[in-house]
């Protein structure tokens, strides 16, 4: 009893919570993330798919009978909407509280992202449904406004969504769908994906390299290849950012004319 006691106090998420959100009992085997407990129907993302169709056009409505939501500002974000969106989450690293323009947004990930979009004048809770957390709800947004893909090089300032990354409803199983959201900051020569987010301590930047999800560095060069997203405990493998990936989102207007195919 005091074992199990010792080990739910040594847990650290770093998920999408304002405090330290309690974990479920895990385990990840030569980096492989699994529940110590079976999934039992792991929650399937909204609308169950990505590599989703072009937006609808300015004038749709997507919002959902029920759904609890900001209304969007009338404008149209601009062709400098990814700059300001990634100068505002650059002059937020290193700090703990998400402050923009004199507001102070929530400090979680949530925040952070919600905070970073308004430079542009965007909101991401156009299309939340009943019973949506944050992330969820920023993941329709995407569908409905913009694009979710999980196929080749995202553009810097596109969104990234993660799943499991803590025990939201503290069942022990990974069934908990998206938990966390973070934005492109870059792509390095090697692939690897560098994303700021807001964790526990603060704003960070942190590395995800989906073709090597499982590796938290390069066994040649010791580069990081992904950092850590959840700690399952004490004497534990830390599970990757790579590992709890779900998909991109992208609902800023492209920094050039003609758009790259992802897929």
């Amino acid at each position: 009893m005091k074992l199990g006691v010792l080990l739910a106090g040594l847990l650290v998420c770093t998920g999408c919570a304002t405090g330290s959100p309690p974990g479920g009992r895990l385990f990840a085997s030569n980096y492989r993330y699994s529940p110590l407990t079976p999934p039992a129907a792991p929650r399937p993302l909204p609308d169950d798919g990505v590599d989703s169709a072009p937006a609808p056009t300015a004038s749709s409505d997507s919002s959902t009978d029920g759904a609890t939501s900001t209304p969007e500002p009338r404008r149209s974000p601009g062709p400098e909407a990814r700059e300001k969106v990634l100068a505002a989450a650059r002059g937020l690293l290193g700090r703990t509280k998400i402050q923009l323009s004199g507001r102070t947004w929530p400090a979680d990930c949530t925040g952070f992202v919600e905070a970073v979009h308004s430079r542009a004048g965007v909101s991401l809770r156009g299309a939340a449904a009943k019973g949506d957390n944050g992330v969820t709800a920023f993941y329709r947004y995407a569908r409905a406004k913009g694009r979710v893909y999980t196929r080749g090089t995202p553009r810097p300032g596109d969104l990234v969504f993660f799943r499991e990354t803590y025990d939201r409803n503290r069942d022990g199983r990974r069934n908990d769908g998206l938990t966390h959201v973070a934005l492109v900051d870059k792509v390095e020569p090697n692939g690897t994906v560098v994303v700021i987010h807001r964790v526990k301590r603060g704003v960070v930047r942190y590395r995800m390299n989906l073709a090597r999800p499982d590796l938290k560095k390069d066994p040649r060069t010791g580069a990081v290849l992904n950092d850590m997203l959840r700690a399952p405990g004490a004497g534990k493998t830390p599970v990757l950012t790579g590992q709890l990936f779900a998909a991109y989102g992208s609902v800023l207007p492209e920094p050039r004319p003609e758009a790259v195919a992802r897929r």
